[in-house]
C-alpha cells in the first residue's frame, strides 16, 4: 500500500465516543392519546426547555423509483393531525423522489434532550392556496431565493446564482410582491408510524412506536433497542 493509498488519520477514538443517557425514561402509560399530540408534548419540552437550536430541523429520507436513497435537513412548518408539513421545490430531487415514491421519513434528532422522533409516512402536496398562504409569510429575501434557485440542480458559478438573485431582486424591490412559483410548495406527509425514542442508561434506550390502524385509531408498540 503506497502513503497515497493509505487510509487517514483520525484525531478521535470514535469507538470511544458515547453519550451515557440517565433519563428518566418513558413508559408507555406517559404517553397521549395520538403521536401527533405527543409530538406537540416533547416538540414544547424540546423548544422551550432544551435549549436546541431549530427543533423543528428534521432529517428527511426519500427514494427514487429505483429504491435509491437520498437524505437532507429541512425545516418542518406545521403539524396537525393531519400530518408533517415541510416546503420545497418540486423539481428538487426530493420533490421528484416524491412524485415517483412518495413513501417518506422524517427524523428529529434531538441529540440535546436524548430524543428522537421518527415519522414514517406518505407525502402528498398541499393545495395552492395552503401554498400561498405560506409563501406569503416568508421573508422578502426567501420568497425571491425560491425563484432564483432551481434546486438541486448544477449551477455553473456561485456568480451565476448571485446575478440570478439580483436580478429578481430589481425585478420585485422590498415591499413588492413576489408570486408564487408554480414548481414550489409543500408536502404533508400523512404518518402510519411515529416512533419516540428516550435515551437510557446501558443503551436500553426506549422505543415507543405508535402504528396507524385501520379504523383511525393508534397501536402502541415497544420495541427492543
Amino acid at each position: 500500500m503506497t502513503d497515497r493509498d493509505a487510509a487517514p488519520a483520525v484525531p478521535f477514538d470514535l469507538a470511544a465516543m458515547r453519550k451515557h443517557y440517565r433519563s428518566e425514561g418513558l413508559s408507555e402509560s406517559d404517553l397521549a392519546a395520538t403521536p401527533v399530540e405527543q409530538f406537540a408534548r416533547w416538540f414544547k419540552q424540546a423548544a422551550t426547555e432544551g435549549g436546541l437550536f431549530e427543533p423543528n430541523a428534521m432529517i428527511v429520507s426519500t427514494a427514487d423509483a429505483q429504491g435509491r436513497p437520498s437524505s437532507r435537513t429541512v425545516l418542518l412548518k406545521h403539524f396537525d393531525e393531519q400530518g408533517f408539513v415541510f416546503y420545497t421545490n418540486y423539481g428538487s430531487r426530493k420533490g421528484r423522489d416524491l412524485t415517483e415514491n412518495p413513501h417518506v421519513s422524517l427524523l428529529f434528532p434531538w441529540h440535546g434532550v436524548a430524543r428522537q422522533v421518527i415519522v414514517t409516512g406518505v407525502a402528498r402536496r398541499t393545495g395552492r392556496d395552503e401554498t400561498a398562504a405560506y409563501f406569503r409569510t416568508r421573508p422578502h429575501g426567501s420568497q425571491l431565493g425560491a425563484w432564483a434557485s432551481a434546486q438541486s440542480s448544477v449551477v455553473p458559478s456561485r456568480t451565476d446564482l448571485d446575478t440570478a438573485y439580483a436580478d429578481l431582486a430589481s425585478r420585485y424591490p422590498e415591499g413588492e410582491q413576489v408570486p408564487v412559483p408554480p414548481h414550489w410548495g409543500g408536502f404533508r406527509v400523512t404518518p402510519e408510524t411515529v416512533e419516540f425514542w428516550q435515551g437510557r442508561e446501558n443503551r436500553l434506550h426506549d422505543r415507543l412506536r405508535y402504528v396507524s390502524q385501520p379504523n383511525g385509531t393508534w397501536r402502541v408498540e415497544r420495541l427492543a433497542p
